[in-house]
């Protein structure tokens, strides 16, 4: 156990994963707020498409990622309120990003078994291969990304509950709709390159959806759905390192523990909004007889 722990792997998976959970659980938070669940998922589909056509020209997977994310933020740009829920023309960019990966992907794959079986590991992440350079790279985007975050928290999220108001009031909305969109494109690629592309979508709603149920304070959810990511991804290590079924890849535990904790939070909002509105109930009985 203690050469595990001493393990370059070990560190590599435990920093990268701790980096991309915290970085999840902070931008997913307001993307649940603005309802872009499902521009986020196009976004993730958009990045395998990005990732599979840079290894397929024989450049680095996360610069594709990074590059297709840029491209698909000014594409939805122009999409405004329609990018809130599950509109068409997201849709239709989610399919055809997704089409497009399984080309570059086949592609890709046929040339030779090596290429075939990094073409499974986009599609499941490498979060305990990740080379000690893109742990920097890593370090780099989250700090950044936070940093923005931080910056803009009080306008983003007056903008994320009411835009309206927030419009009335002279806060430019439109710019930060693109900044955010940006911090959403460049998450989901450090999303995907630890986690994969099926399981990024996992770590980035997951802990801010539950975490939103759970606390109606709006730092007090940001700082539970880092809580949530964390343990989430931490959990999720310890499993595939020292657990029974070691051979199990990590991904396959942080998305069961990402949905195990999002239903326990979902049991949770609809028991407390049953008591409160029988509360509600009882104290009006009580002011009709008094």
């Amino acid at each position: 156990m203690e050469a595990i722990v001493a393990s370059e792997t070990f560190r590599n998976a435990l920093v990268g994963g701790s980096l991309t959970a915290v970085l999840c659980a902070c931008v997913g938070y307001f993307m649940v707020l603005r309802a872009l669940a499902f521009a986020s998922e196009a976004l993730t589909d958009i990045g395998f498409a990005g990732a599979t056509g840079s290894v397929l020209l024989g450049w680095s997977p996360f610069f594709g990622m990074m590059g297709f994310g840029l491209l698909a933020v000014l594409a939805f740009g122009s999409l405004n309120n329609r990018l809130r829920g599950r509109d068409v023309e997201v849709g239709m960019v989610l399919s055809f990003a997704l089409g497009l990966g399984v080309l570059f992907l086949s592609l890709y794959g046929r040339s030779s078994a090596t290429h075939a079986s990094s073409g499974v590991g986009l599609l499941f992440g490498s979060l305990l291969s990740l080379p000690g350079p893109l742990i920097g790279i890593l370090l780099a985007i989250a700090v950044g990304v936070l940093f923005v975050l931080g910056a803009l928290f009080r306008p983003l999220l007056f903008s994320s509950i009411d835009p309206e108001a927030a419009r009335a009031r002279g806060v430019p909305t439109k710019a930060l709709d693109f900044v955010f969109l940006l911090l959403l494109a460049v998450t989901t690629a450090v999303g995907i390159q630890a986690m994969g592309v099926l399981l990024a979508f996992a770590l980035l709603s997951a802990p801010a959806g539950a975490a939103h149920k759970l606390v109606r304070h709006p730092l007090g959810a940001l700082l539970t759905a880092v809580g949530l990511g964390l343990a989430i991804t931490w959990g999720g290590l310890a499993l595939a390192f020292f657990g029974p079924w070691t051979r199990v890849p990590v991904g396959v535990y942080i998305a069961s523990f990402s949905a195990l904790i999002y239903a326990v939070a979902l049991v949770r909002d609809r028991f407390r909004g049953r008591l409160e509105v029988e509360e509600h109930g009882h104290h009006h009985e009580r002011e009709v007889h008094d």
